[in-house]
């Protein structure tokens, strides 16, 4: 995905590492370099939207269960493989 403007940030970059901003798992540096992106970047700003609303919603669901890590890896490479096919 790319919104055809200039960004120091990539969307696709921003858009492969949206869930370790949204989990808080990156440096103070990328964490800035993502948010400024969102702030700049309408369409980029609706998938961190569509996915910070998904987490909300697999918390409520699953709060007392954790995800083995297993599965997380097979779900996160999935979504990856889904996201490459709707950009080619």
């Amino acid at each position: 995905m790319s919104c055809g403007n200039h960004h120091d940030t990539d969307c696709r970059e921003v858009l492969d590492r949206v869930f370790e901003y949204l989990d808080n798992e990156m440096g103070e540096l990328d964490c800035a370099k993502i948010k400024q992106h969102l702030e700049e970047c309408g369409p980029c700003l609706q998938e961190y939207d569509l996915d910070q609303a998904l987490k909300a919603l697999i918390r409520r669901s699953c709060a007392c269960e954790s995800a083995p890590e297993e599965l997380r890896t097979r779900v996160l490479t999935r979504i990856t493989q889904v996201r490459i096919q709707f950009e080619a």
